[in-house]
């Protein structure tokens, strides 16, 4: 007689975290991972949660949306507010939901904060003077975003590594804090740890830097091919929101202000992209309790310890 081997549960609920830099595979490790538990999957990312990006946030395919349930993907508008302190709610109100039907939950991507937030919970940062805010502001609305990158190079230089240096509102945020406190904002949104109900398995995958980023050029090259221009620009009227301050799409907002040539916006999508990438994988090292895997590890690893 056949024996069909148990899928190993755990006896805490529990969840599994796949994380890492993007385009290193985590979509469908994720989905492999939901599909060995029978489970569902929260997404952990900034921006494959808004309705109107599709192409240039590599949001998950309709088929693999349809082969495991997602939440946080195409939920919210590019005109809706949303923070990390948000997504900790969000998330926390979405798992315990899945708690009652499913063990396991798994959550997958790569904005280190989202998951720290989910994870540990954030830190209260002080009221900044309305003085400060108003400064930085009409810096920003004069001078630009090269003007706040420079400024962060400078006075916070933690960020500056670890932060996002292409979103002028984190960047304008991090400048508020460290002009207000002297510290940086990184060390001040997760100073202490909220303790969780329920176990969780923090899992990156580890790629050669080549290979992801061969990667990362060959997925840039796919979003050609699938018209990352023609949805760019039926997004150029809004390119000032926040969620548009996006790798892929500020480089063809400059292309169609003939800043620079299509060519030259392909080249910084993928340049900055990696440079994206770079900062993700320095953000997870410097995480706790981090399994680095290959995607053909993750299975035979969950199946050891659960």
């Amino acid at each position: 007689m056949l024996t069909i081997p148990a899928v190993n549960v755990p006896k805490k609920n529990t969840c599994i975290i796949i994380c890492g830099p993007t385009a290193s595979g985590k979509t469908n490790a994720a989905i492999q991972v939901a599909q060995h538990f029978n489970t569902q999957i929260i997404s952990a990312d900034s921006r494959q949660c808004y309705k109107e990006l599709n192409i240039a946030v590599a949001k998950p395919t309709n088929l693999q949306l349809a082969t495991v349930p997602h939440h946080f993907i195409n939920t919210l508008s590019i005109t809706q507010p949303f923070t990390a302190a948000d997504y900790e709610k969000y998330a926390l109100t979405t798992i315990q939901s899945l708690f009652t039907n499913n063990k396991v939950v798994v959550m997958c991507g790569g904005t280190g904060l989202y998951i720290k937030a989910f994870c540990q919970g954030l830190d209260d940062i002080q009221q900044v003077p309305e003085k400060i805010r108003q400064e930085i502001k009409n810096q920003y609305n004069t001078q630009g975003l090269k003007y706040l990158q420079a400024c962060i190079k400078i006075e916070d230089e933690l960020y500056e590594q670890q932060g996002e240096t292409q979103n002028p509102q984190r960047l304008m945020r991090a400048l508020e804090v460290v002009r207000a406190t002297g510290k940086s904002i990184i060390n001040l949104q997760l100073h202490s740890k909220k303790q969780r109900d329920f176990n969780i398995i923090k899992i990156a995958l580890d790629v050669p830097r080549d290979t992801l980023y061969n990667q990362i050029n060959t997925r840039v090259d796919g979003m050609i091919s699938q018209g990352l221009e023609a949805e760019a620009k039926l997004l150029y009227p809004q390119k000032n929101l926040n969620a548009l301050q996006t790798v892929g799409y500020n480089e063809m907002f400059q292309y169609f202000d003939n800043m620079i040539t299509l060519p030259q916006a392909i080249h910084l999508i993928k340049q900055n992209t990696r440079h994206y990438a770079k900062r993700q994988v320095t953000w997870f090292k410097k995480e706790e309790a981090i399994q680095w895997l290959s995607v053909a590890q993750i299975i035979p690893f969950l199946k050891n310890i659960l």
